[in-house]
């Protein structure tokens, strides 16, 4: 027989978290001597927010494997961005090389992007459309790969850096992977959504940089973009707790400048609107029922 450790609450928060009930005190100070008292409290009572998909066990396996072809298909990748190398390059290679693998590549004709991979530069956010463009010494960049395998989705995006960079676009660099981490690391069982969006935008704001509020990340994993919306900039309690089995991602996209964009006319490549640079790092999270798993790691 296993005794229960009512030292470790059911929820999967420690005791020295913030309550799941938004209160502010600690849950050691709130409700977790009726949670455990209750087997679990508010577990067998919070339902998903309205269009968020609880996975269940078979969707999860398929999604991890598909996540795990995504890390790959980046670790081959990424060292190919080098300078002389065309995106259209590194665009050919993931497709190829994700049709080897009995798989999709998600973004081809996803609502008629032309290309199977995003590959964002310089002062594009997010969404750039491979091409003849050459990388060039200097250069920063994001490539984003989404696979569909089995059906399931796997999304994942790294930046790269092309010989020297600058200091500034080192430290954006830097920071932008720092906020992912934070992030992730307050993803727990029946918290609010709202945390993530809080500790970017703080150490963001805390090293000079701006949070960009028109792209966030998504529900994902039996399709390409589910609820709930990710928002990476401070909005509060949003009401929307993190439940186990739900499957998301984290992709925070830090500017230089100003967080203001704008879309070019191919209705895809969102830059900066001073033209300043930009750099996201992203991962796919599934939340568990002691914290979080990086499916995309």
């Amino acid at each position: 027989m296993i005794l229960k450790n009512k030292n470790k609450p059911s929820l999967g928060l420690s005791r020295n978290d913030p309550c799941w009930c938004g209160s502010g005190k600690k849950y050691k100070k709130c409700h977790m001597d009726s949670d455990t008292e209750k087997g679990g409290g508010i577990a067998s009572k919070l339902k998903p927010p309205r269009g968020v998909i609880i996975k269940n066990g078979k969707e999860i396996e398929g999604i991890k494997k598909s996540c795990q072809l995504t890390k790959e298909i980046l670790d081959k990748v990424v060292p190919m961005a080098v300078e002389g190398i065309t995106t259209e390059e590194l665009n050919s290679f993931v497709h190829d090389y994700t049709i080897k693998r009995g798989a999709t590549p998600a973004p081809l004709n996803y609502h008629g992007f032309p290309k199977s991979v995003c590959i964002s530069i310089n002062e594009v956010i997010c969404h750039g459309i491979p091409g003849n463009r050459t990388l060039k010494n200097g250069d920063i960049l994001n490539i984003d790969v989404t696979s569909i395998l089995d059906g399931y989705y796997g999304d994942a995006s790294r930046m790269v850096t092309v010989g020297e960079v600058s200091p500034v676009a080192r430290k954006l660099i830097n920071v932008t992977e720092e906020c992912l981490y934070m992030a992730i690391d307050e993803v727990k069982p029946y918290r609010d959504m709202g945390i993530i969006g809080t500790v970017i935008e703080l150490h963001a704001k805390k090293n000079g940089f701006s949070v960009v509020r028109d792209y966030g990340g998504h529900g994902v994993g039996v399709k390409f973009h589910e609820e709930p919306h990710v928002h990476h900039y401070d909005v509060g309690n949003r009401g929307i707790p993190m439940l186990p089995g739900m499957v998301f991602t984290i992709e925070p996209m830090l500017n230089e400048g100003k967080k203001e964009t704008l879309l070019l006319d191919d209705d895809w490549t969102a830059v900066t609107k001073d033209g300043s640079l930009s750099a996201q790092w992203e991962h796919t999270l599934l939340v568990t029922d002691r914290g979080c798993e990086i499916l995309t790691a």
